[in-house]
């Protein structure tokens, strides 16, 4: 049984919970950038206090107590660098503790790739999982950076702030606190707007990127067909969506601040009014110096709320980055085999019993198929485009799972095995070739990166690719790449080296020399006669002239396996396979 993820909520407050989860390892920066932000904001709110306590001692034209005035102006200068070098802490200890967190992140969610079921990949937009790896990611980082200097630093202020004016002066600071909730109301009418609209922004970003990723990759194709023009209009189509979901975004988003500022200027007009009525008929019990505070304070307590809806639009687009990502950290793992059995040294005997598979519930493909190959056999399927070979690769490999029946290698059901220790008993080449950023030394050794140089030579004469090999600026050692330029033959030819340098109990072979010229493909079957010999051997091929030589062709159609036999049988019985041959070799 697969063990399932916990799925949480999707409200603001649950996404920002569990971003805050992933801050747990480095909770020393987190404690310091709290108390650097609560010595900081203090630091900030006590200077009005004392340049309020400065102004009290300018009585009048030329009477100023310059002596009391002298020792506030050196606790100010202290407090401001104070608060200065605090600030900056928390700046740092921010940083580190975000840019941590989301490596953290990415990790994770490179890692759950690697685990979710092959039917994931298949069915998702690459472009999209890497605009959640790479881009939501991206936004997610910038939304707690700012979101975690501006909420600490504002809640503080906040409440510093309140305790100050209580402290000086409770009725003008009972006039702050009953305007306070206008603009709370506000702001999270705006914030509720904004988070619809950016849910929205980041579902069509990643299709945006999944359309660029599955164009660009596809040029050659698009513009064999002249399709430029529809594809522009494609791209237009959804990106102008973008443009005004992003618009309807942001609109709303800039609405937050000057609104907040519009309420926080009553505040201030409140306490201007407020505060200098009950100066002037000293009955408030307040003096101007105070009253220079409680302004100042104003300002100070009006500019958290400023800055945190200032931020909005980062946080907002970061929790529907963060959405995405935790749906797909959420999503199901491949069922865990840790308790399976390890397959060693398999001798290649497979047998397929009554395997019955469909992608779609609703779609049947494989239906009733049983075969049983023994060692060393060399089995060829073919048949018609979308009849299921390419499933039964599928299925061998576990990369996915039969709905019924069973599959097992030399007795053993292939679900009770671990899948890495089945996968390392097989050795596939595809007909789609896949060469990654490193030296072609390492691209050969992929599968058994120990390999020494001399079984690294000989893979690659065996797969007669040592001569071309030869014949790059570094031999070996050259650097290439899927986009390196080398032709889509010879990163084939690389392919099938890889395989020839692991040499595995049973072998796969898609359609492995498609795109291989005729004469290196005799040679490439002379290699593959002396690799496949002893091994059990499927081959899908639709060049027939490849496989006559195989102990046993199975002739699949819509699922089913509809003839059995070697070359010259089949051909004896004039039916599918027979038809299918002479459709390729008759003449013209």
């Amino acid at each position: 049984m697969s063990k399932r993820v916990k799925k949480y909520e999707t409200s603001g407050f649950a996404v920002l919970k569990r971003l805050l989860s992933y801050t747990r390892p480095y909770g020393f920066y987190l404690a310091f950038t709290l108390i650097s932000s609560v010595i900081s904001a203090l630091a900030t709110l006590y200077a009005p206090v004392l340049i309020g306590d400065a102004v009290d001692h300018i009585i009048d034209t030329g009477n100023v107590d310059f002596d009391k005035i002298k020792p506030i102006i050196i606790q100010l200068a202290v407090v401001v660098i104070v608060g200065a070098v605090f600030q900056w802490f928390m700046g740092y200890c921010t940083n580190i503790l975000t840019q941590r967190t989301v490596r953290d992140m990415r990790i994770m969610a490179f890692d759950k790739l690697e685990k979710v079921p092959l039917r994931y990949i298949d069915t998702t937009p690459h472009g999209d999982i890497i605009s959640r790896v790479v881009t939501d990611i991206d936004t997610i980082s910038d939304g707690l950076l700012q979101g975690f200097q501006q909420i600490f630093t504002g809640v503080v202020t906040i409440i510093g702030t309140l305790c100050f004016m209580f402290s000086i002066n409770v009725s003008i600071a009972l006039v702050v606190v009953l305007i306070t909730p206008v603009s709370l109301v506000v702001a999270s009418t705006i914030a509720r707007l904004c988070s619809k609209k950016f849910k929205e922004q980041a579902k069509l970003r990643g299709q945006v990127t999944a359309m660029a990723e599955e164009y660009i990759g596809n040029q050659k194709v698009v513009k064999a067909f002249s399709y430029e023009n529809r594809t522009e209009e494609d791209f237009e189509r959804l990106n102008m969506e973008l443009y005004r979901v992003g618009v309807r975004a942001q609109f709303y988003s800039a609405l937050t601040n000057p609104s907040t500022r519009f309420v926080n200027g009553l505040v201030y007009a409140g306490v201007g009014i407020f505060g200098a009525l009950s100066a002037i008929s000293g009955m408030g019990g307040i003096t101007v110096g105070q009253l220079y505070c409680f302004l100042s304070y104003a300002n100070q307590y009006t500019k958290p709320f400023n800055e945190i809806s200032g931020v909005v639009t980062e946080l907002q687009s970061a929790f529907a980055s963060a959405r995405r990502i935790f749906a797909m950290i959420d999503s199901e793992d491949e069922p865990s085999d840790e308790n399976n059995k390890v397959l060693t040294d398999a001798e290649g005997n497979v047998k397929l019993d009554s395997v019955e598979f469909s992608y779609l519930p609703e779609q049947e493909l494989i239906k009733d198929l049983t075969l049983d190959v023994k060692k060393g056999q060399q089995i060829a399927i073919v048949g018609p485009t979308g009849c299921g070979k390419t499933t039964i690769i599928n299925l061998l490999m576990r990369f996915y799972d039969t709905v019924s029946g069973s599959i097992s290698v030399d007795g053993n059901n292939i679900k009770e095995l671990t899948r890495d220790s089945l996968r390392l008993n097989y050795g596939m080449v595809l007909q789609e070739t896949w060469i990654f950023e490193g030296t072609v030394r390492d691209n050969i050794a992929y599968g058994k990166p120990d390999a020494t140089d001399a079984e690294i030579i000989n893979a690659a004469k065996a797969a007669h690719c040592h001569s071309f090999i030869k014949r790059m600026k570094k031999g070996y050692d050259t650097v290439i790449s899927d986009n390196s330029g080398i032709s889509q033959g010879q990163k084939q030819l690389l392919c099938i080296a890889r395989v020839m340098l692991t040499m595995p109990p049973m072998l796969i072979l898609d359609e492995a020399t498609s795109s291989i010229d005729t004469r290196t493909e005799m040679k490439i079957q002379s290699a593959f006669r002396k690799m496949t010999e002893g091994k059990t051997s499927f081959i899908v091929a639709h060049r027939l002239s490849t496989i006559k030589e195989a102990d046993c062709i199975l002739v699949m159609n819509k699922g089913r396996i509809i003839e059995v036999g070697n070359h010259n049988q089949l051909l004896a019985k004039g039916g599918f396979y027979a038809d299918l041959y002479n459709s390729q070799f008759k003449k013209t």
